[in-house]
Order: structure tokens, then C-alpha cells, then sequence
């Protein structure tokens, strides 16, 4: 097993592995790499849904995401799928996942089943190497601010997006929740500091002026959009991509029309911030 950055901010490479059969040592260095890095992916392996299953399992208790279409007949896996015909995708804008509940997922499992002959890679950011980009006067600026995230403008019964996505979304009487962390967070199992807001589920800055709040946030997402702290995922059949929603952000880019994009997500529960 050979582990190595994919970009200096986010991500790393984790080759001649079947992540079927790591030993206890072997998962112990690919968790590792997991905080080390915040993003891993494997290539070329060959899962079947139990195996999948299985190896989310080692990671933690799994989160069955309730906005998700799941698979048929394993309900520990969401289908993450466009059609040709379909011309909106699913998590096509900057985002982290579940940073609306009070115990946001620690992570997810994407495993990839059909990928469109070009086009549909998945961006990462590094929130860590975000935050540490920063200069001083910011970091002094939002080290005690706190945000607001919500869902219900994505996947409730009144969102356009929801309405447009059609059926891979369910239960939109379900949306709604909201819940306040910290804008930087110190990651709960390495403590590193890194930068908890995102464009697709952060609603505001609490206790500070609506107009203030825009602006700051429009200035932490300019600045965590440079490339620099990026990775780009060229996605191949049998890829296996996980994140730590804890110190990302991921973009799927919209860029197949006409071509089916196929692939199972299993999310691992997390805990609650502080």
C-alpha cells in the first residue's frame, strides 16, 4: 500500500491497496491519512453494495441519509445518479455535507459505478489549509464568531432546487433543520483549526448585521475558492473517494450532458461540534 498528496492543501492517493482486506495496521495508517489529508482515493476497486457496507462500518456507525434516494434493497446507501436525460445535478455547487445538524456526518463513501466518458470530476477543499491562509487580522476577526446552517432551501417541499432535482431527493417534509457551530472549527479528532462555512448550507453569521454577515461570509468563500486549496477528482469506474466533512468542501461538476454519472454514497455518523 503506497499513500501520497494528491495537491499540497487536500487529498491524498491511496494505491496498491483492496480496501476489502486491509488489516488492522493497514486501516490504521489509512485512517491516519484520513486526518492527515481529509480526502482519500482508491482506484480500481471492485465492491460489492455488502462490501461497501462493510467497509464504511469500520470507520463508524452509518448515517441513513433521509434526503437521498437509497439503493434498492440496501437502505445504508444513497444513490448519487443523472440520468442523460436529466440536465440538473446532484451537489453541483461548493458545499459540506450535513453542516445542518447538530451532529454534522463525519464523513462519506463514494464509490463509483458508471462515470460519463468526460467530465463529471468532483472538486475538494481544504478548510485547514484555508484557514492557515488566512492572514491575522481575519483569524482574529471570526476566531469567536459562530454561523447558522439550514437545508430547508435545498431539499424542503418549498425549494425550487428540490422541485427541479425530482424524485432522487425524498422526504422534503423532513427538511428544516438548522443548527450553529463555529466558523473555525477545531477538528474534533485532530484539533487542527479549519474553516466551518460553506455556500451551500450556511444561512448567516449569528449576532452580527445581515449586510456584515454577507459580506464576511462572500469574503471567507472567495477566499477558500482559490485554487490553491484545491484538488480536481478525475473520476473513474471503480474509484472509491471518501471526505471528511469536517475539513472540506466538494463541488460535482455539471459538465456530462447526455451521459448517465452513477454512484453509491454511504455517509458514517460524527459528533457534535463545539
Amino acid at each position: 500500500m503506497q499513500i501520497s498528496k494528491a495537491s499540497t492543501a487536500v487529498g491524498a492517493i491511496v494505491e496498491d491497496v483492496d480496501v476489502t482486506a486491509l488489516t488492522d495496521g493497514e486501516f490504521a495508517d489509512v485512517r491516519q491519512a484520513f486526518h492527515d489529508h481529509g480526502t482519500l482515493f482508491f482506484r480500481d476497486q471492485k465492491l460489492t453494495p455488502e462490501e461497501h457496507i462493510a467497509f464504511a462500518e469500520r470507520w463508524g456507525a452509518i448515517d441513513f441519509n433521509r434526503f437521498f434516494k437509497r439503493r434498492e434493497g440496501y437502505p445504508e446507501i444513497a444513490e448519487v445518479l443523472k440520468e442523460p436525460d436529466q440536465e440538473l445535478n446532484m451537489g453541483g455547487g461548493w458545499h459540506t455535507d450535513h453542516s445542518y445538524d447538530e451532529a454534522p456526518a463525519m464523513g462519506s463513501i463514494l464509490y463509483a459505478l458508471e462515470i460519463p466518458p468526460s467530465g463529471g470530476d468532483t472538486l475538494f477543499a481544504g478548510m485547514a489549509a484555508a484557514y492557515d491562509g488566512l492572514d491575522d487580522g481575519m483569524k482574529d476577526k471570526i476566531k469567536n464568531l459562530k454561523a447558522r446552517h439550514g437545508n430547508a432551501h435545498i431539499f424542503g417541499e418549498e425549494s425550487e432546487y428540490r422541485k427541479a432535482i425530482g424524485d432522487r431527493y425524498t422526504n422534503a417534509d423532513q427538511a428544516g433543520q438548522t443548527a450553529v457551530h463555529p466558523v473555525v472549527l477545531a477538528h474534533p479528532e485532530t484539533g487542527v483549526k479549519g474553516l466551518y462555512v460553506n455556500p451551500g448550507f450556511t444561512l448567516e453569521i449569528v449576532d452580527v448585521e445581515p449586510e456584515e454577515s454577507k459580506a464576511l461570509l462572500e469574503e471567507l468563500y472567495a477566499h477558500i475558492m482559490q485554487e490553491r486549496f484545491h484538488h480536481r477528482h478525475q473520476w473513474r469506474a471503480g474509484d472509491l473517494a471518501m471526505w471528511d466533512n469536517r475539513s472540506t468542501w466538494h463541488y460535482a461538476l455539471n459538465d456530462y450532458q447526455g451521459h448517465r454519472r452513477y454512484l453509491n454514497r454511504i455517509t458514517i455518523e460524527g459528533v457534535a461540534l463545539s
